[in-house]
């Protein structure tokens, strides 16, 4: 258990999603609450893996991602030139 120092815990209460990098590996991390935590538990399962979310990702932002204005956005570097 690691207990946040009293500038962590400033910091904690001004984020509303807290993300917090390791500096050796540059991972980031989002903390959630311990009853936020145990209720997605409950809602994923034991066995669950997030590549399984892929498929109803891609139908839910299907409509966005294939929306004529987003050809300007894969070309953004070229565009602002």
């Amino acid at each position: 258990m690691i207990e946040l120092t009293q500038e962590q815990q400033q910091e904690l209460a001004l984020s509303a999603v807290p993300r917090l990098v390791d500096p050796q590996t540059k991972k980031t991390y989002v903390l959630i609450s311990e009853d936020v935590y145990e209720r997605l538990k409950a809602l994923l399962g034991e066995d669950f893996h997030p590549r399984e979310a892929y498929p109803a990702v891609d139908r839910a932002f299907a409509e966005g991602w294939d929306h004529p204005k987003m050809n300007d956005y894969d070309r953004y570097e070229e565009l602002k030139r």
